[in-house]
């Protein structure tokens, strides 16, 4: 296939990417290149690239020509930001999804939307969500989602468009942007700097490697069935805190780095997903958190050139001084 990947440059985006390419597959990038947007993580991947906005209905004409299916993962993801303004949130996740749809229904073309389970909400303990539980969404991001998540859901009903979504867990991996909680604590013990714990740190999440993740939007997108939604669960539930305790461990940092500040508003204290219906098309995870985390670590550890001139930018600085300046008192 010719495949358009929207949000390649980023980081779920660009490993798909490259697994595309390696299984025989054409493909273009679109990406708008935001602060999380990354041609590095591109480097000596053969795509067509495309420097446009999934808004913009040229961009996403010039860059869909002659293909076959879209994968969307360009969004705004992160929940702090969200909470700052969402404005953008609600631009690039449901009104870009829209454009996309739209090119695709014009085309004929196949469309996964990658999507989040934190669009089920809070999930209490002894359950799981499934695909068919209502919609939760707790914060301006996974509000965002959920909009985009029903935009596709009504261009199957009513226009016909091949269209799958695929809801994934907490993914982690190399070259994720240092903001989410994993990359940030990750590269903050790695420069001695503090890991800012939200709350009492019992907040539980299911994490899922990002290569695994990836495996699973592979498979949705040539096995999937129109109008449906696959949830891709890890499988394994953490504390944030039992997190932080091997990220410290890993990285050999000082444990008085981790600091507990004050919780964000509206934050979801469980996260599950049933991933039934995604394994019974032949997926299950092949990266065990410990195995994941480990590697993880070895890759920022030594790829600090990469991080290192995110976090030293001025946008960054302006943003982790905004969110953990005064939880961190000062």
């Amino acid at each position: 296939m010719r495949v358009l990947v929207t949000g390649g440059a980023g980081f779920i985006g660009s490993h798909f990417a490259k697994r595309l390419l390696a299984a025989g597959d054409e493909v273009v990038v679109l990406d708008r290149l935001t602060y999380s947007g990354n041609r590095a993580n591109l480097a000596g991947a053969e795509v067509d690239f495309v420097a446009g906005d999934i808004c913009e209905r040229g961009d996403v004409a010039e860059a869909a020509a002659g293909i076959d299916a879209i994968v969307n993962f360009a969004a705004e993801t992160h929940v702090d930001r969200s909470i700052l303004g969402a404005t953008e949130f609600i631009r690039a996740d449901v009104l870009g999804t829209y454009v996309l749809l739209e090119q695709a229904r014009e085309l004929g073309a196949r469309f996964v939307q990658v999507s989040t389970d934190e669009v089920y909400g809070d999930v209490p303990p002894g359950s799981s969500s499934r695909e068919d539980d209502p919609l939760r969404p707790s914060s301006p991001y996974a509000a965002s989602k959920a909009g985009g998540d029903l935009q596709v859901l009504a261009h199957v009903r009513t226009f016909g468009v091949d269209a799958s979504i695929t809801r994934g867990s907490n993914t982690y991996g190399p070259n994720q942007y240092p903001e989410k909680v994993l990359p940030l604590f990750v590269t903050n013990a790695l420069d001695g700097d503090p890991l800012p714990l939200y709350g009492d740190g019992r907040q539980t999440r299911d994490w899922l490697y990002v290569e695994d993740h990836c495996a699973a939007i592979e498979l949705v997108l040539r096995d999937g069935r129109a109008g449906e939604i696959y949830n891709c669960g890890g499988g394994e539930e953490l504390e944030n805190r039992d997190v932080t305790r091997r990220i410290v461990e890993l990285t050999a940092a000082d444990p008085a780095l981790v600091r507990s500040v004050a919780d964000r508003p509206g934050h979801d204290v469980r996260y599950s997903l049933d991933s039934s219906r995604l394994r019974a098309l032949g997926w299950a995870p092949e990266w065990d958190f410990d195995r994941g985390l480990a590697e993880t670590v070895r890759w920022y550890d030594e790829n600090r050139g990469w991080w290192d001139q995110i976090k030293r930018s001025g946008g960054y600085r302006a943003y982790y001084e905004r969110q953990y300046a005064e939880r961190l008192g000062g």
